[in-house]
């Protein structure tokens, strides 16, 4: 196989000569010859082999003492190591001064005598080559033409470890090529005692894990299924990212009875990076479970970190899936993992139970569901409530602009329209800004540019003000004002919406309203507001009531909703697989969709024929100061 040099680095080389060259001339002194071999470097750079042959030819014969050359012979000598004529290519390269020779030019020359069958003397060349002062490019690219000469040598465990130089450095070809190189290698050329050297020689390292993974194929090829799975399960040991893993995927799912499953459920999480504080809380709530439930018929989870990286956890799904033979998977917990995961799980045939908010990631796949706090969840939760239990039909948005603000905005308006209701007024406003003045004048319809009489003002903070002057109000314009924002924003908007006569309407957030600091912030501004939750510890209902105090117990805190989503996630399994009828993913994916109203402590949950959860969120308002639970 020619090795290849990279013609953009050596262009970009040959061309700076020829740039500094023309440089130290002026514009009237440059040459016809000098316009020429730089033309030649363009047609040569373009792939115009023959244009470019013909100009270094005239230029050769018309400037044989130019500074240029030698870079001219080399150019020709590539072209004809490109046109695979490595006899003419040999011939150019020999007229180069020995002084001029640059590494490209050697390594060039090496690959010319490989071509020529003379691997003696390349391989001599390339190992008496001081290669100090060279690139790191260029140093990688030595190992693998020595590697080369050496194979055609017959001497494979030495190019083994001319190839194994090569991967340790960062050069022009990346390290899944050489791999592909030392795969080829250990396959045309390595015995069965060849392979076990290698696996043992160079331990912990890519060369080894192909070498396993050879050893795994032969032995099957053989009939010896049992020392097939030896070394397929010591191939799996390779670190995450090994370029062959699906290899090994491959040749344990032959080794496999794909009816021979584990009692386990695969688990990924962010437990490293930036997410990791999250996936930990998690894992705690899954444990915690563990703990709690204990079913008759014991059930492992299996931890993979995913570092919230979508390739990674597409990996670690079809190890579990074909190496652990995990019977269904819990996670993964952030979006971009989650796409990943789920795209393998469907290949897989795998039950996906995931907790990530990423749209779309149910419907995508059979095999997937989601149970998670969703914004549509929220927005049906509220609209229920206001349409429903209050009667209201007109309403008003207030979000911010961000992409879950106007999320939750376009969300809340479809589904009041879709149910006949009325959207009066909407308005947004910046994530930094602390004025509200314009925004609520515009709800009310009021011209935002006029001015404030401010004596017919009341203080906010001083209702009671007699030398205030009482206007006469106006009703609200609408019933209801969304707010899909978080607490300590909330407690900066909502006394500017008294201020500035925006009163009597019912306030209805999200989740991020649920901060035991709101009444303090925001005082009797948010008096009455109504708002929703996966997770609420001050529940009334026992089973909540039991979680918070088990995990107080165990870890010295309250939870949050992330511990309760991982509480939750880990019982839904965990009593689905207690029955002894489910006994296949097919089993477990059946179970899932015909789940009914599972009482978990972020709600009531069943799943939908899209595999989204269908749950009964917690309602909350905040009465007297305090935020309690209405339903």
């Amino acid at each position: 196989m020619r090795f290849k040099i990279v013609s953009l680095l050596l262009f970009m080389l040959l061309s700076l000569s020829v740039s500094t060259v023309l440089s130290q001339q002026t514009e009237t002194q440059i040459s016809q010859a000098d316009i020429a071999i730089q033309r030649a470097l363009d047609h040569y750079q373009a792939g115009k082999l023959n244009e470019a042959t013909g100009l270094l030819r005239g230029f050769v014969i018309s400037q044989p003492d130019s500074d240029l050359i030698n870079q001219a012979y080399y150019y020709l000598a590539r072209i004809h190591y490109d046109l695979e004529d490595p006899t003419t290519a040999i011939d150019y390269l020999n007229k180069v001064a020995e002084e001029a020779r640059i590494p490209a030019s050697i390594l060039l020359h090496c690959e010319l005598l490989l071509q020529i069958d003379d691997a003696v003397r390349a391989v001599e060349q390339l190992q008496q080559l001081d290669t100090q002062d060279w690139s790191l490019p260029e140093r990688q690219e030595r190992f693998l033409t020595l590697a080369e000469g050496l194979t055609v040598l017959d001497e494979p465990q030495k190019a083994l470890y001319f190839y194994q130089q090569a991967l340790m450095i960062e050069g022009e070809e990346s390290p899944r090529d050489v791999l592909t190189r030392i795969y080829t290698l250990q396959s045309d050329r390595f015995s069965g005692t060849d392979l076990a050297e290698a696996a043992f020689m160079y331990h912990d390292k890519p060369v080894a894990y192909l070498a396993m993974l050879q050893l795994g194929w032969r032995a099957l090829a053989t009939g010896q299924k049992e020392l097939a799975k030896e070394w397929a399960s010591a191939a799996m040991a390779a670190p995450t990212g090994f370029a062959y893993r699906e290899e090994v995927l491959a040749l344990q799912l032959q080794l496999t009875d794909p009816t021979q499953l584990q009692r386990a459920i695969g688990v990924l999480l962010p437990l490293s990076g930036r997410y990791a504080a999250f996936g930990q809380r998690v894992q705690r709530g899954m444990e915690l479970a563990q703990r709690t439930f204990r079913p008759h018929i014991p059930v492992r989870f299996i931890y993979r970190d995913t570092a919230g990286d979508e390739t990674v956890a597409a990996q670690q799904v079809a190890e579990l899936s074909i190496s652990d033979r995990v019977v269904g998977i819990a996670g993964p917990l952030v979006g971009n993992a989650a796409l990943g995961a789920t795209r393998r799980a469907d290949r897989e045939r795998t039950p996906l139970l995931t907790m990530s908010q990423k749209e779309g990631l149910a419907a995508s796949s059979l095999y997937t569901f989601r149970n998670s706090l969703t914004a549509q969840l929220q927005v049906r939760t509220l609209i229920d409530y206001a349409m429903e239990e209050l009667g209201f039909s007109q309403f008003g948005i207030m979000n911010p602009q961000t992409r879950q603000g106007e999320n939750f905005a376009a969300l809340f308006r479809a589904g009041i329209i879709r149910r006949g209701g009325e959207i009066i007024a909407e308005q947004s406003y910046l994530t930094d800004q602390t004025d509200f003045r314009y925004q609520v004048r515009m709800l009310q319809g009021l011209d935002p540019n006029a001015a404030d009489e401010e004596e017919q003002k009341k203080d906010p903070d001083d209702p009671d003000d007699p030398d205030a002057i009482e206007e006469e109000e106006e009703p609200p314009p609408f019933q209801a004002l969304f707010i899909p924002d978080y607490a300590d924003r909330i407690s900066l908007l909502a006394p500017q919406l008294a201020f500035y006569g925006l009163e009597g309407v019912q306030l209805l957030g999200t989740n991020g309203w649920n901060d035991i600091e709101l009444p303090r912030l925001a005082r009797q501004f948010v008096e009455g507001a109504v708002f929703t939750d996966g997770f609420f510890r001050h529940s009334d209902y026992p089973f909540v009531h039991e979680f918070v105090e088990q995990y107080f117990s165990q870890y010295n805190e309250e939870p949050t909703i992330l511990e309760a989503q991982g509480y939750d996630i880990a019982g839904i399994l965990l009593t689905l697989l207690n029955d002894s009828r489910v006994r296949s993913r097919e089993d477990l994916r059946l179970a899932l969709a015909q789940m009914q109203n599972y009482p978990g402590v972020t709600g009531a949950t069943r799943f939908d024929l899209t595999g989204e959860a269908n749950k009964i969120l917690f309602l909350l308002q905040v009465q007297k100061g305090t935020i309690v639970q209405i339903n």
